[in-house]
């Protein structure tokens, strides 16, 4: 199957570059899986398309402000570090620019001091293991230091850092937002409970490679960047509750649907508590075990988001939902406007 069968058009205005003022004021695409019928709406009357019985599962992973702007201490030399990933105590993998400054024993100082790092490692692609030094808590720190790692097709300052989490971000350790639930507001939430409607969690700490594009011809040849994952057993005996009793299982975004069906294709469709690490690649021919609709952002071409979505919806069906999203000029990627497929 080749990449160039989910190529479309799009124009570079489409791309939302900062946020809605009000959350759940963007636009809403309703897309029927089975026929490919298209309907339009705002996302506040999501209430209008689910049932008493439903269960939407969220993703409540928060995004770090993990990009850090120092010194090198013996040059001044301007340095920018992105973390990746935490390995032991306050060692942590990074990115760094310009690396060929920073060598093993390099030291950068953030904030006036208030944040050091010493470089222990290097790895390739500008990869550093750097360790860091500070007083009090790490996280803290961060928070006052530390910018959100926003995507590179995004070239606007976020002005409020909340704006890229989600009202029910609480597991610190995402490189990106789960943006589907970026539309959801507290008030919006209330409701749907109200209604009747299940509201779940489940952690996937999403990593930048869900921006790395698809390099290769054929999307089988194609590896996907491993995510740690997590569900709890009250989350998982909610789900199986929902699906006993006959309600759907609509997951927020693509990370919550990678999450879901990796526990589920694991366990003969079942859900249980589960951790560690996934690079599940879904995509068309594949068959769902744990979903029965989602709720997502419109994705760049060509990518392994709009191959998931594509496995739900169908390809045709996705491509024509998209060329009218550009007809009717939605905004685009992660400040964008909601599908919501059922």
């Amino acid at each position: 199957m080749k990449v160039d069968l989910f190529d479309f058009h799009l124009p570079e205005e489409l791309i939302a570059q900062t946020p809605l003022q009000e959350r759940a004021s963007s636009r809403l695409m309703v897309l029927n899986k089975e026929n490919g019928e298209i309907e339009h709406d705002i996302f506040k009357n999501l209430k209008s398309y689910v049932k008493p019985g439903d269960c939407l599962v969220l993703n409540d992973t928060r995004v770090l402000p993990a990009r850090l702007f120092g010194e090198k201490e013996d040059t001044g030399a301007k340095i920018e570090v992105l973390l990746l990933k935490q390995l032991e105590g306050d060692t942590w993998e990074t990115l760094v620019k310009p690396a060929k400054r920073i060598k093993k024993g390099s030291v950068i100082f953030f904030g006036n001091g208030l944040l050091s790092a010493v470089c222990v490692g290097e790895k390739d692609h500008g990869g550093r293991l750097l360790q860091f030094r500070y007083e009090g808590i790490f996280y803290e720190v961060l928070e006052a230091l530390g910018e959100m790692p926003l995507p590179p097709y995004i070239k606007e300052q976020l002005e409020d850092k909340e704006r890229y989490q989600t009202v029910y971000a609480k597991e610190r350790g995402s490189a990106a937002a789960p943006t589907a639930g970026l539309h959801f507001t507290e008030e919006l939430l209330a409701e749907l409970k109200v209604m009747g409607v299940h509201i779940a969690f489940i952690t996937l700490h999403v990593g930048l490679g869900t921006f790395r594009p698809v390099s290769v011809d054929d999307i089988k040849e194609h590896e996907m960047h491993a995510e740690f994952f997590q569900m709890t057993e009250e989350t998982a005996q909610l789900l199986n509750g929902v699906r006993d009793a006959g309600g759907r299982i609509i997951s927020v975004g693509t990370t919550s649907t990678r999450t879901l069906e990796t526990i589920a294709s694991k366990n003969d469709g079942k859900f249980i508590a589960d951790s560690g690490w996934t690079d599940i690649f879904i995509y068309p021919g594949y068959s769902f075990k744990a979903i029965d609709g989602m709720i997502t952002n419109f994705h760049l071409p060509k990518s392994t988001l709009i191959m998931l979505v594509s496995a739900l919806a169908g390809r045709e069906h996705v491509l024509h939902a998209y060329r009218t999203a550009v007809e009717e000029k939605y905004r685009f990627f992660s400040f964008g406007d909601a599908m919501l497929i059922l």
